[in-house]
């Protein structure tokens, strides 16, 4: 029984590591899926969740950065973690909005390079403008009240409850935009869009728009990720490029443009990193997941649920 346990724990936490993976790399493969444009920015938008969420549940105080230096001690204004839960989304959604027409827009038919180089730059203005503003110190984010402690599982016995709260988050969210994707016209249209745009174009269908609407959902995706796998660690300006590389890893493997993938992808990931770290080998979980990533592109470049069209 005490092994089942331990498989089962690890199960779960390696869920929950995996979840804040899929919210980002859902995001990201569908704006690279459809839109066909590079995102290095959507670490930004999950550190900007992530602060947002911080303002928006309570009160934070400030040890440096130059609000301080301004006479501003503290900074928050208390609505709770369900406010933030809801308003994060579509500030982050508005923002993504805004990328895709003042930025994205004007790159799409750019090389990746081009896409890559500017919106890194993007991410590493907004990571340099809250450590200056809030200053670099790590901040915690409070779990909330009817979250926090510990929940009792069968087998498994005591386990964190916001850790399961992530896992059904995630899962509520990803259904709702794999739904959104697969069973509307909404849908429909962007998958045409993504398949042959010339005839969805010809057929006098205008896709800026509904491009425009899948760049937000992703944007907005990335900001839940920051609220959610904020109570998990600290809060401080490197956490987004901290995030960056596993959701990419994640999109990769899974396939690009597939949602099933990244959920598939993202779990795994998740699951080796608790795995090697509960197991004694702590130090080796960054170098596992980039070596199961090699293991899996080198068997399918393509990605495991990808197709031949994803790469090409």
């Amino acid at each position: 029984m005490t092994l089942l346990a331990d498989i089962l724990t690890i199960l779960l936490n390696g869920l929950q590591q995996g979840a804040i993976y899929v919210l980002l790399a859902v995001g990201l493969s569908i704006i690279l899926g459809t839109l066909k444009f590079v995102n290095f920015a959507h670490g930004a938008l999950y550190l900007i969740g992530a602060y947002l969420g911080l303002f928006i549940t309570g009160s934070v105080p400030l040890n440096d950065g130059q609000l301080v230096e301004w006479g501003i001690q503290s900074y928050g204004i208390g609505l709770g973690f369900i406010a933030a839960l809801v308003i994060v989304p579509i500030v982050v959604f508005v923002i993504g909005l805004l990328m895709e027409r003042f930025i994205a827009q004007a790159f799409y038919d750019r090389p990746d390079t081009d896409q890559i180089l500017v919106t890194f730059g993007l991410a590493i203005i907004v990571q340099e403008l809250l450590r200056a503003m809030l200053g670099g110190n790590s901040q915690p984010f409070p779990q909330p009240s009817w979250a926090s402690g510990p929940i009792a599982l069968p087998v498994v016995g005591n386990f964190p409850r916001w850790r399961l709260g992530v896992i059904v988050i995630t899962a509520v969210l990803v259904l709702a935009v794999y739904a959104l994707v697969e069973y509307t016209d909404f849908g429909l249209i962007v998958q045409a869009g993504t398949l042959d745009d010339e005839m969805v174009r010809l057929l006098g269908i205008r896709l800026s728009r509904p491009y425009l609407v899948v760049f937000g959902i992703g944007a907005a995706l990335a900001g839940v990720a920051g609220v959610v796998g904020g109570p998990l660690a600290n809060v401080n300006p490197n956490i987004g490029t901290e995030q960056l590389v596993p959701a990419f890893l994640t999109v990769v493997i899974g396939g690009v443009g597939k949602i099933e993938g990244a959920v598939v992808a993202g779990l795994m990931l998740g699951t080796l990193q608790v795995l090697l770290i509960q197991t004694g080998y702590a130090a080796w979980s960054q170098v596992g997941i980039y070596a199961l990533a090699a293991i899996i592109l080198l068997v399918r470049p393509q990605g495991l649920l990808g197709s031949e069209v994803d790469v090409s």
